[in-house]
């Protein structure tokens, strides 16, 4: 099977893995990634992070993203800027006005100022123990996430149900690892990225 097909099959198989996982738990989940917060990090005070509008069975980050609010962090979220392009990161804070984009995902609005997350919370459909993920397959968070790491040393955060780990997932050269995965169970580590 080549690598496209390999990819297509467990993406398949990952949707209804999360489906699944969504109906189980669903706001709960996200409600367990805000008390779990991101002390694993050690993060500067002020530190920029950028989440994400969840959509359709994602687990909703948006818990967690108000607590980060409140211990002062510094708050963005992705906007698409076109096919094969890297997402860029506008400010944002729990209340603003979002504007709607490719898929219905919200975004912050055009006037908002352009931010470089220090970390990064990434969506996906599966993920292992060395921090390769399954996304919808646009590439997206891996430009961008290859783009951040020459800025500066960026951590991404994969957000996922636990039941979204694999044994492997199906990469290439330019798929960009995760530093750790936050389940409603707790943070992952990736072991050497």
């Amino acid at each position: 099977m080549q690598m496209g097909e390999e990819k297509r099959a467990e993406r398949t198989r990952a949707l209804a893995r999360r489906a699944a996982a969504y109906a189980q738990h669903g706001a709960a989940a996200g409600e367990s990634l805000a008390r779990h917060g991101l002390a694993f990090l050690s993060l500067a005070p002020g530190a920029i992070v950028s989440g994400f509008s969840a959509i359709r069975d994602e687990i909703d980050p948006a818990a967690l993203l108000n607590r980060l609010s409140g211990e002062g962090h510094l708050l963005c979220l992705p906007v698409m800027q076109g096919k094969g392009l890297p997402l860029l990161f506008r400010q944002w804070a729990p209340g603003d006005d979002m504007g709607k984009a490719t898929w219905g995902i919200a975004e912050p609005l055009p006037s908002r100022p352009v931010l470089e997350p220090d970390v990064v919370l990434v969506p996906l459909l599966a993920f292992d123990a060395h921090g390769y993920r399954l996304g919808y397959g646009g590439g997206f968070y891996d430009r961008t996430l290859e783009r951040l790491r020459k800025l500066k040393p960026a951590v991404a955060v994969g957000i996922a149900y636990d039941e979204l780990k694999v044994d492997a997932v199906p990469h290439q050269g330019y798929d960009q690892p995760l530093d750790w995965v936050l389940t409603p169970s707790g943070p992952l580590p990736c072991p050497g990225h």
